[in-house]
């Protein structure tokens, strides 16, 4: 039985290399994906080779199968769900 979630943002800690996949690359097949209203992509380190990023995307019923597979075909490599949120509204987090 699969449960249906309503994701609408996830913020993903991802790395890829300093060449391919450009980031307008990265940025295109993640809009493609059902229910991906917005992408936000942030460099956040780089090294020689690599390039660390910080994905947030928004939307409705966003497809995370799809998404996550879509990112690994690309060359880049997810190492974490850093947030996820889900339901009828989003709910920002308020740090104290």
């Amino acid at each position: 039985m699969q449960v249906l979630v309503n994701i609408r943002r996830l913020v993903l800690d991802v790395d890829k290399s300093l060449d391919r996949p450009t980031l307008v690359d990265l940025v295109d097949v993640i809009s493609h994906v059902q229910g991906v209203e917005g992408v936000n992509i942030t460099v956040t380190e780089m090294d020689v080779g690599t390039m660390g990023l910080n994905i947030t995307v928004e939307g409705q019923a966003i497809e995370y199968d799809t998404l996550v597979s879509n990112i690994e075909e690309t060359g880049a490599v997810i190492h974490s769900v850093d947030e996820i949120a889900a339901g009828k509204k989003l709910i920002e987090n308020i740090r104290p």
